[in-house]
Protein backbone atom coordinates (compact mmCIF):
# COMPACT_ATOMS: atom_id res chain seq x y z
CA UNK A 1 0.00 0.00 0.00
CA UNK A 2 1.32 3.50 -1.12
CA UNK A 3 1.33 6.58 1.11
CA UNK A 4 -1.19 8.16 -0.72
CA UNK A 5 -3.76 5.12 -0.28
CA UNK A 6 -2.60 4.96 4.04
CA UNK A 7 -2.97 8.92 4.17
CA UNK A 8 -6.54 8.49 2.27
CA UNK A 9 -7.31 5.67 4.73
CA UNK A 10 -6.69 7.39 7.51
CA UNK A 11 -8.59 10.48 6.24
CA UNK A 12 -11.71 7.94 6.04
CA UNK A 13 -11.04 6.92 9.42
CA UNK A 14 -11.06 10.47 10.81
CA UNK A 15 -14.37 11.42 9.03
CA UNK A 16 -16.01 7.82 10.78
CA UNK A 17 -14.43 8.58 14.11
CA UNK A 18 -14.69 12.88 14.68
CA UNK A 19 -17.43 13.06 12.27
CA UNK A 20 -17.55 15.52 9.62
CA UNK A 21 -14.65 18.56 9.40
CA UNK A 22 -13.14 21.03 7.42
CA UNK A 23 -10.21 20.10 4.76
CA UNK A 24 -7.89 22.59 6.79
CA UNK A 25 -8.60 20.07 10.01
CA UNK A 26 -8.25 16.91 8.57
CA UNK A 27 -4.81 18.52 6.93
CA UNK A 28 -3.52 19.33 10.64
CA UNK A 29 -5.03 15.80 12.06
CA UNK A 30 -2.89 14.21 8.80
CA UNK A 31 -0.21 15.68 8.80
CA UNK A 32 -0.21 16.98 5.63
CA UNK A 33 -1.54 20.32 4.11
CA UNK A 34 -4.75 21.57 3.17
CA UNK A 35 -4.34 21.69 -0.35
CA UNK A 36 -3.29 17.76 -0.19
CA UNK A 37 -6.58 17.34 2.13
CA UNK A 38 -8.60 19.06 -0.61
CA UNK A 39 -7.14 17.10 -3.20
CA UNK A 40 -7.64 13.37 -1.85
CA UNK A 41 -11.03 15.04 -0.51
CA UNK A 42 -11.96 15.24 -4.26
CA UNK A 43 -10.68 12.25 -5.30
CA UNK A 44 -12.80 10.64 -2.72
CA UNK A 45 -16.04 12.52 -3.93
CA UNK A 46 -15.16 11.54 -7.41
CA UNK A 47 -15.30 7.85 -6.04
CA UNK A 48 -18.57 8.83 -4.09
CA UNK A 49 -17.25 7.95 -0.37
CA UNK A 50 -17.36 11.69 0.68
CA UNK A 51 -19.86 14.36 0.40
CA UNK A 52 -19.66 17.98 1.74
CA UNK A 53 -21.76 21.28 3.30
CA UNK A 54 -21.40 24.21 3.43
CA UNK A 55 -21.88 26.55 6.85
CA UNK A 56 -21.76 30.14 7.17
CA UNK A 57 -20.87 29.98 10.80
CA UNK A 58 -19.84 33.55 11.01
CA UNK A 59 -19.05 37.22 8.64
CA UNK A 60 -16.86 35.69 5.59
CA UNK A 61 -17.03 32.97 3.29
CA UNK A 62 -19.37 29.56 4.54
CA UNK A 63 -16.72 27.04 5.29
CA UNK A 64 -16.68 23.48 3.98
CA UNK A 65 -17.24 20.77 5.88
CA UNK A 66 -16.94 16.75 4.27
CA UNK A 67 -18.54 13.52 5.28
CA UNK A 68 -19.00 10.11 4.80
CA UNK A 69 -21.56 9.01 2.21
CA UNK A 70 -23.14 5.69 2.73
CA UNK A 71 -20.71 4.33 0.52
CA UNK A 72 -18.03 5.83 2.63
CA UNK A 73 -19.46 4.20 5.92
CA UNK A 74 -19.46 1.01 3.78
CA UNK A 75 -15.44 1.07 3.36
CA UNK A 76 -16.08 -0.10 7.20
CA UNK A 77 -16.26 -4.07 7.99
CA UNK A 78 -20.04 -4.93 8.42
CA UNK A 79 -19.08 -8.43 10.30
CA UNK A 80 -21.53 -10.18 7.60
CA UNK A 81 -24.27 -7.99 8.57
CA UNK A 82 -26.16 -9.08 5.54
CA UNK A 83 -25.57 -12.31 5.67
CA UNK A 84 -26.98 -11.98 9.34
CA UNK A 85 -30.55 -10.06 8.16
CA UNK A 86 -30.81 -12.93 5.87
CA UNK A 87 -30.59 -15.71 8.73
CA UNK A 88 -32.97 -13.37 10.90
CA UNK A 89 -35.40 -13.05 8.30
CA UNK A 90 -34.95 -16.80 8.05
CA UNK A 91 -35.38 -17.88 11.49
CA UNK A 92 -38.36 -15.59 11.93
CA UNK A 93 -39.92 -16.90 8.84
CA UNK A 94 -39.44 -20.45 10.27
CA UNK A 95 -40.19 -19.88 13.74
CA UNK A 96 -41.86 -16.77 13.91
CA UNK A 97 -41.67 -13.90 16.55
CA UNK A 98 -41.31 -16.20 19.53
CA UNK A 99 -38.55 -17.83 17.61
CA UNK A 100 -36.82 -14.59 16.97
CA UNK A 101 -37.23 -13.55 20.44
CA UNK A 102 -35.65 -16.40 21.81
CA UNK A 103 -32.82 -16.42 19.34
CA UNK A 104 -31.78 -13.11 20.30
CA UNK A 105 -32.94 -13.27 23.84
CA UNK A 106 -29.86 -16.53 23.55
CA UNK A 107 -27.47 -13.97 22.23
CA UNK A 108 -27.90 -11.21 25.17
CA UNK A 109 -27.40 -13.50 27.72
CA UNK A 110 -24.08 -14.92 25.99
CA UNK A 111 -23.13 -11.80 25.55
CA UNK A 112 -24.34 -10.50 28.79
CA UNK A 113 -22.18 -13.40 30.69
CA UNK A 114 -18.83 -12.51 28.83
CA UNK A 115 -18.94 -9.14 29.56
CA UNK A 116 -20.04 -9.18 33.19
CA UNK A 117 -17.33 -11.68 33.49
CA UNK A 118 -14.49 -9.59 31.89
CA UNK A 119 -15.84 -6.03 33.79
CA UNK A 120 -16.37 -8.11 37.39
CA UNK A 121 -12.66 -7.58 38.77
CA UNK A 122 -12.76 -3.75 37.83
CA UNK A 123 -14.63 -1.51 40.67
CA UNK A 124 -14.75 1.66 39.25
CA UNK A 125 -17.51 2.93 37.45
CA UNK A 126 -14.92 4.76 35.20
CA UNK A 127 -12.82 2.02 34.93
CA UNK A 128 -15.68 -0.72 33.60
CA UNK A 129 -17.32 1.72 31.21
CA UNK A 130 -13.21 2.01 29.44
CA UNK A 131 -12.97 -2.07 29.27
CA UNK A 132 -16.47 -2.27 27.44
CA UNK A 133 -15.39 0.18 25.14
CA UNK A 134 -12.01 -1.74 24.58
CA UNK A 135 -13.86 -5.01 24.53
CA UNK A 136 -16.91 -3.36 21.78
CA UNK A 137 -13.90 -1.64 19.82
CA UNK A 138 -12.16 -5.48 19.06
CA UNK A 139 -15.93 -6.42 18.02
CA UNK A 140 -16.18 -3.64 15.21
CA UNK A 141 -18.11 -1.24 17.18
CA UNK A 142 -14.49 1.57 17.24
CA UNK A 143 -15.81 2.76 20.53
CA UNK A 144 -14.40 5.08 22.87
CA UNK A 145 -15.24 6.83 26.35
CA UNK A 146 -15.33 10.69 27.07
CA UNK A 147 -17.22 12.89 29.60
CA UNK A 148 -19.61 15.66 28.75
CA UNK A 149 -19.81 19.19 30.09
CA UNK A 150 -21.61 17.82 33.31
CA UNK A 151 -18.58 15.26 33.99
CA UNK A 152 -20.61 12.46 32.85
CA UNK A 153 -18.92 9.37 31.42
CA UNK A 154 -19.96 8.65 27.82
CA UNK A 155 -20.09 5.70 25.83
CA UNK A 156 -19.22 6.56 22.36
CA UNK A 157 -19.70 3.77 18.98
CA UNK A 158 -18.50 5.06 15.98
CA UNK A 159 -19.60 2.26 14.11
CA UNK A 160 -22.30 -0.51 13.81
CA UNK A 161 -21.04 -3.90 12.37
CA UNK A 162 -24.52 -5.12 12.43
CA UNK A 163 -26.43 -2.24 11.19
CA UNK A 164 -27.99 -4.09 8.09
CA UNK A 165 -29.17 -6.42 10.76
CA UNK A 166 -30.32 -3.96 13.20
CA UNK A 167 -31.97 -1.89 10.76
CA UNK A 168 -33.87 -5.38 9.80
CA UNK A 169 -34.36 -6.47 13.66
CA UNK A 170 -35.26 -3.05 15.77
CA UNK A 171 -35.04 -6.18 18.62
CA UNK A 172 -31.05 -6.26 18.10
CA UNK A 173 -29.92 -2.58 19.56
CA UNK A 174 -33.06 -2.78 22.43
CA UNK A 175 -30.81 -5.88 23.30
CA UNK A 176 -28.17 -4.16 23.31
CA UNK A 177 -28.87 -1.29 25.49
CA UNK A 178 -30.14 -3.63 27.55
CA UNK A 179 -26.66 -5.54 28.16
CA UNK A 180 -25.42 -2.68 28.34
CA UNK A 181 -26.94 -2.10 31.62
CA UNK A 182 -26.79 -5.04 32.94
CA UNK A 183 -23.11 -5.86 32.83
CA UNK A 184 -22.67 -2.09 34.50
CA UNK A 185 -24.73 -3.35 37.52
CA UNK A 186 -28.16 -1.86 38.73
CA UNK A 187 -26.91 1.35 40.51
CA UNK A 188 -26.12 2.56 37.19
CA UNK A 189 -28.13 3.54 34.25
CA UNK A 190 -27.48 4.17 30.85
CA UNK A 191 -29.34 6.05 28.32
CA UNK A 192 -28.83 5.78 24.38
CA UNK A 193 -28.80 9.77 23.13
CA UNK A 194 -27.25 9.31 19.36
CA UNK A 195 -28.52 6.63 17.66
CA UNK A 196 -27.40 5.05 14.11
CA UNK A 197 -30.61 3.77 13.22
CA UNK A 198 -31.97 7.06 13.75
CA UNK A 199 -30.11 8.92 11.57
CA UNK A 200 -27.19 9.84 13.58
CA UNK A 201 -23.42 9.28 12.88
CA UNK A 202 -22.46 7.07 15.67
CA UNK A 203 -24.75 5.52 18.57
CA UNK A 204 -23.93 7.36 21.99
CA UNK A 205 -24.55 6.16 25.68
CA UNK A 206 -24.77 8.16 29.07
CA UNK A 207 -23.86 6.35 32.11
CA UNK A 208 -24.25 7.46 35.40
CA UNK A 209 -24.76 6.09 38.73
CA UNK A 210 -28.34 6.27 40.07
CA UNK A 211 -27.43 7.46 44.13
CA UNK A 212 -26.29 10.86 41.85
CA UNK A 213 -30.00 12.19 42.19
CA UNK A 214 -29.43 15.22 40.30
CA UNK A 215 -27.98 13.85 37.32
CA UNK A 216 -30.56 11.15 37.32
CA UNK A 217 -32.88 14.02 36.81
CA UNK A 218 -31.54 15.73 33.88
CA UNK A 219 -31.14 12.44 32.08
CA UNK A 220 -35.16 12.47 32.09
CA UNK A 221 -35.44 15.71 31.01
Amino acid sequence: MSMQDRTTNRMLYSLKVAGAQTASALGDRLGVTAVAARQMLGRLYEDGLVAFEDSRESVGRPKRFWHLTNAGNAQFPDNHAGLTADLLASVSAVFGDAGLDQLISHRERTTLEQYRTALEPITSLGGKVQHLAEIRSAEGYMAEVSRDAGGDLVLIENHCPICVAAKACQKLCRSELEVFQAALGPNVEVKRFEHILKGARRCAYRIVEKHDERRQLAMKL
